[in-house]
């Protein structure tokens, strides 16, 4: 009797391929063929999921981007059920602000195919839609959580959306310095970073 193969578990199987090869090797070795080597599969195999290379690659994207969402999400949540003000919400909102940084062997992963594919949409129409969603999913959690941090300046729309691009230029700015220099932007570091951009918000008390 033929074996009855999971689609979408074989599609998952075909995203983490395209994953490695990106945190390796870069997005441009993300081929077909390239992608049904790494994941032990003909390319035929792909192909019946995929009818190509940028099917794939649209998908791969979307894929991290909920696979960061949820993470936001959940972190998040942890956020709001948390005493205003108190150690555990700012414990809370640095496990947040770290969801999107490479601090740990599975977040490095996703910080690396995230980066890479909003890199390529600049370049690849095919993964402008992705991207736009992305910065919405991001940008959107960032902004509930300056609203929970500055109950105060909820009426003042401009500085409500200047502060969350700026704590969004923050992040997007450690996660590459986290991937191009592990070795001075490490965990700690970036920690570091995040509670003095807290600071400056009012949301973590000054240290005397």
């Amino acid at each position: 009797m033929p074996k009855i193969v999971d689609a979408e578990a074989r599609r998952q199987e075909v995203v983490q391929a395209v994953f490695r090869i990106i945190a390796s090797d870069g997005l441009e070795r993300a081929s077909l063929r390239e992608v049904a080597d790494e994941a032990g599969l003909a390319v035929g195999s792909v192909r019946h999921y995929f009818s190509s290379s940028d099917e794939l690659l649209v998908f791969s994207f979307g894929a991290v981007i909920d696979r960061i969402a949820d993470r936001l999400e959940a972190a998040m949540s942890a956020v709001e059920a948390k005493s205003p003000g108190s150690p555990e919400q700012q414990a809370a909102v640095l496990n947040l602000l770290g969801q999107v940084l490479p601090l740990d062997e599975e977040l490095a992963v996703d910080a690396c195919v995230w980066m890479a594919f909003r890199h390529a949409a600049r370049i690849k129409p095919v993964l402008a839609a992705e991207a736009a969603r992305s910065h919405r999913t991001v940008a959107a959690v960032v902004g509930r959580l300056i609203m929970l941090l500055s109950p105060g300046e909820a009426d003042a729309h401009q500085t409500l959306v200047t502060e969350a691009e700026r704590l969004l230029a923050t992040m997007d700015g450690l996660c590459m310095h986290a991937l191009l220099q592990p070795e001075w932007m490490t965990a700690e570091m970036c920690s570091d970073v995040l509670t003095a951009h807290l600071r400056s918000l009012g949301a973590v008390p000054t240290v005397r």
